[in-house]
């Protein structure tokens, strides 16, 4: 190395003394920190970010499939990176919906203590019957007497009603003969809640193998929870939270279906740039949407239900400027893709988000 070149402080690579910035890295020959120093790389790396974001953001809602088109195009730096805008979209929509997902986790809980105490309000202090299911006999009474004074309007013959009418008073007699929605003794278990025994024995009562796996245990152990009343709302704030994680991989799934309709249309990571960007414009609208409803003006369905309709045609131009092809052949394209991601992607990880917040919240 000659005498007139200097390592850089940030690669190491060697560079003439007098050049100002680094050749192989960029950063600068003379970046001595001080407080300066510090706080202009903070405020111009902001303003930079915030500059580009403002440039993409009228771009991204006004001009379907323009930025990710412009990104194939080469001009990656006049536009925030798909990526990076993607993430800073998805921040924010999730912390717009978390105002709403706390409202739906206490009434969650609301609710699962109402079935909970319903369910043990019925009892009677006496004998445990349940007091809904007693009736005497005069009540019986008026509840046949319009069926016995006009069995015709009904379709019901006089064997009918004697059935009908031995049925009721069987049941009134015997209520634990109806079987709840529970497929164990029910009144068993509380009375071991309630005598506090050990969670073992109650999930073996509640029909656990002796054997059971990490799985079945889970899920006893939940099913014991909401039996206690306080299951629920841990179960819809694990759904929402799983929702962030389940789209890093709803996202590239798009984009792998575009990918089949598009096979000759580029590379695999050219139809992860439209999804990118597609994704940011569909967070955007629905965050706008949630905090209008949410902060300022409760908005009539029929509106929110025509902005979410426009998402899809938004879509379809998209695809249009960003492939290339006929608006009609399109079209047909888009109806399909629009059809397998709604109908079929979205329930199936739907349905495992469920079941993955059931056994892991």
């Amino acid at each position: 190395m000659s005498t007139n070149q200097i390592d850089c402080k940030n690669c190491g690579e060697p560079f003439d003394q007098g050049f100002s910035f680094c050749p192989h890295c960029g950063q600068k020959s003379n970046d001595e920190l001080t407080i300066g120093v510090l706080f202009y790389n903070t405020i111009s790396n902001y303003f930079s970010f915030d500059a580009r974001f403002l440039k993409s953001f009228l771009p991204l809602m006004f001009k379907p499939g323009h930025l990710a088109k412009e990104f194939i195009k080469g001009k990656r730096l006049l536009y925030l990176h798909p990526a990076q805008m993607y993430l800073f979209i998805s921040v924010i929509f999730f912390f717009v919906i978390s105002f709403s997902t706390r409202d739906l986790v206490s009434q969650a809980n609301d609710l699962n203590q109402k079935v909970i105490s319903n369910s043990s309000n019925d009892k009677d202090a006496e004998d445990g019957t349940p007091k809904a299911a007693v009736l005497d006999s005069v009540q019986i009474e008026k509840m046949m007497q319009p069926l016995k004074e006009n069995p015709e309007k009904f379709g019901m013959k006089a064997e009918d009603l004697k059935f009908t009418d031995s049925i009721i008073k069987q049941v009134n007699n015997k209520p634990d003969n109806v079987k709840t929605s529970w497929d164990f003794d029910k009144k068993k278990v509380d009375s071991m809640i309630a005598a506090g025994s050990d969670k073992q024995a109650i999930y073996k009562q509640m029909g656990m193998s002796d054997d059971a796996g990490f799985f079945e245990r889970r899920l006893f152990a939940n099913m014991l929870n909401l039996m206690e009343g306080r299951g629920a709302g841990g179960m819809v704030q694990a759904f929402f939270d799983s929702v962030p994680i389940a789209m890093f991989i709803l996202l590239p799934l798009f984009a792998f279906i575009l990918k089949l309709f598009y096979y000759t249309k580029g590379k695999y990571s050219h139809h992860l740039v439209f999804s990118f960007y597609f994704f940011s414009y569909l967070f955007t609208v629905f965050a706008i949407l949630f905090a209008l409803n949410r902060f300022v003006y409760d908005i009539p369905d029929w509106i929110d239900w025509l902005v979410a309709l426009s998402t899809y045609f938004y879509f379809l131009i998209a695809l249009i400027k960003f492939y290339g092809q006929h608006w009609l052949l399109t079209w047909f394209k888009s109806g399909i893709i629009t059809f397998i991601f709604l109908l079929f992607i979205i329930p199936t990880s739907l349905s495992l988000l469920a079941a993955f917040s059931f056994l892991f919240y």
